[in-house]
């Protein structure tokens, strides 16, 4: 299979993936409907870049936004991948904020 086929639908498949498990944020009032959507394109945003960049680990970092703030939780192997999600979340268009809670566990 072509890589850029591949690349696409595994793209596809997170921006789907981030909809459908954020689908809940407006219904609690927590935002309005526009900065909801901006927020999943951040969330989206920033996860993609971490499947694109070979030193972070996309599936074992979460990403999660709230008006603009980045919120990243889980494992890094090492306090560089830690600071490599931290730096590529920062530098995703529309962040405000970003709050690294990774915890490093070779």
């Amino acid at each position: 299979m072509n890589t850029k086929y591949i690349r696409a639908l595994a793209l596809a498949a997170l921006a789907g993936t981030t909809i459908l498990t954020t689908g809940c944020a407006v219904v609690r009032g927590q935002e309005t409907p526009g900065a909801y959507i901006d927020d999943v394109a951040i969330t989206t945003a920033v996860k993609a870049k971490f499947v694109e960049d070979k030193t972070v680990d996309a599936a074992a970092i979460k990403v999660e936004t709230l008006n603009g703030t980045v919120s990243l939780s889980g494992f890094a192997k090492s306090n560089a991948e830690k600071s490599q999600a931290e730096y590529l979340a920062r530098n995703s268009r529309g962040v405000r904020e970003v709050r690294n809670n990774l915890a490093v566990r070779p």
